[in-house]
């Protein structure tokens, strides 16, 4: 079992994930989740070894800010217009990661912007295009234009030829939404 101080670090850093909540690094290290665990990790933090951006969570040096998007608020996932700017649907420059989860918030965490805004549930845990890799659940860009489209219904496109119209129109049930469904068939028309 990696327990000792010593050996925390190199658990962490034979981690290829880069962002870490104090339970994840419970399972990864096979300790106790406890003040000693918190006390352990807070000494690798003193000594700049490991970052602590926000309570419970964890980051190497070179961390990944897509990771953290999703420790600060579980359930979530990385969607709207960070997404779509990746993309190439919208054009407009934001550096916010954008993501979508039980609330809305923007936080500022290592530099870098945060911003959540709130879903119901039902389509917060439909996981039909979510993509998950490398420790960080991101939607499709078809999902992406989903989300937007369901929580601004005043938004704007500037190249909708990056998207599958026919994923898009899979995707419609999760949201339940007749004044969606109008949107998206006049839209693709």
């Amino acid at each position: 079992m990696i327990g000792s101080q010593e050996n925390i670090m190199l658990g962490l850093s034979g981690s290829p994930r880069t962002a870490f909540s104090t339970k994840s690094i419970s399972l990864l290290l096979n300790e106790k989740r406890d003040a000693s665990l918190t006390k352990k990790l807070n000494y690798y933090v003193q000594k700049g070894l490991l970052l602590n951006p926000r309570k419970g969570i964890y980051a190497k040096r070179n961390n990944n800010p897509e990771e953290l998007a999703g420790l600060v608020f579980v359930p979530s996932y990385i969607s709207l217009e960070y997404v779509l700017q990746k993309a190439g649907v919208i054009f407009q420059y934001d550096s916010a990661i954008t993501s979508v989860s039980y609330l809305s918030r923007e936080i500022e965490m290592l530099g870098q912007t945060f911003r959540y805004r709130q879903i119901k549930g039902e389509i917060l845990y439909n996981l039909a295009g979510i993509e998950q890799h490398d420790n960080i659940n991101m939607a499709t860009p078809e999902r992406a234009v989903l989300d937007l489209m369901y929580l601004n219904p005043e938004c704007y496109f500037d190249n909708l030829n990056a998207v599958n119209k026919k994923v898009i129109k899979q995707l419609l049930p999760i949201y339940q939404s007749k004044r969606l469904e109008e949107r998206v068939n006049e839209m693709f028309k």
